[in-house]
This record gives C-alpha cells, sequence and structure tokens, in this order.
C-alpha cells in the first residue's frame, strides 16, 4: 500500500483540528506540522467538498472539524483525498476478472481490500488523536514482523 503525500498531509491536517479549541487558518495548521501551506490549502478544499471539514470567514475564520472527531473514519479522509482505498489499473477489485491459472486473482485483490478496510474502516480521528487505537489495530503493531520492510 502507498500512501500519497496528498493523503499524510490530510490526516495530519485533521489530527491537528481534531484537538484545536478553535478554528484554524491553513498557515496555522502547515505551520504546526510543518506542512507546505499551498498544496494543503489545496488539500483543505478537498476536505471541505467532502463534508469532512468546514470552514468559516472573518477575523477568528478558519478551518474547525464537520463533525466530531470520533465520527470520523481514517478510511473517510484517504477516500476523499485519494479515491478508493484498492485499485486494480484503476478499477475497483470487484470488476476485474482473468482467466486460466489467474482466474482465483480477483480474490486476492478483493481480500486484500478487505483487509485494509478492517483496520481504516474501524480507526477515528480520535482514537488517533489520544492514542486509544482499537485493539485489533495495537495487536497488528506487536507483531514484529509488521515493522520490518520486504524488498523486492
Amino acid at each position: 500500500m502507498q500512501i500519497a503525500a496528498k493523503v499524510e498531509y490530510g490526516v495530519r491536517a485533521m489530527l491537528v483540528l481534531a484537538t484545536a479549541d478553535r478554528p484554524l487558518t491553513t498557515d496555522e495548521i502547515a505551520k504546526a506540522q510543518e506542512l507546505p501551506s499551498r498544496f494543503l490549502g489545496a488539500i483543505m478544499t478537498d476536505l471541505r467538498r467532502a463534508e469532512l471539514v468546514a470552514s468559516q470567514r472573518g477575523v477568528s475564520g478558519g478551518y474547525r472539524l464537520a463533525r466530531p472527531s470520533s465520527e470520523i473514519l481514517l478510511a473517510e479522509i484517504m477516500r476523499s483525498l485519494d479515491g478508493p482505498l484498492a485499485g486494480v489499473r484503476g478499477d475497483r477489485p470487484e470488476q476485474v476478472s482473468y482467466s486460466d491459472a489467474a482466474v482465483h486473482l480477483q480474490e486476492v485483490w478483493v481480500a486484500a481490500r478487505a483487509a485494509l478496510r478492517q483496520v481504516l474502516d474501524h480507526v477515528t480521528l480520535e482514537q488517533i488523536a489520544t492514542g486509544q487505537l482499537p485493539g485489533a489495530v495495537t495487536d497488528l503493531t506487536k507483531d514484529p514482523q509488521a515493522w520490518i520492510s520486504i524488498r523486492a
């Protein structure tokens, strides 16, 4: 799984907002996480269109979460910024088909997407911000193999 900079920056920005007690400007968010302000501005626009953040104008304006952080899933943010969690050449796994020796490959792609969903559709911004991750997630991180990169 490859996580695009746009997604990483968007999640980090949302976490800043999750812990803020007032609306924050793009520049304030960018400074808090050392992110490029211009790129973050475009990301915040996408998050606003997805109704994950709300913006307000004026002297005390800026961005705030559109819903409580306990109701915003990590997967929602990722999908709003980068599309479906898993794709095969731009198609959804259930839309591809194979023949002969590869006939069961579609099942593997669907299973891989399901595995991603088991984590990303069950973790909220609040859980990340407070470090209170679901047990299923922390169990995965306890496996020493999870921390080792396997190179091709």
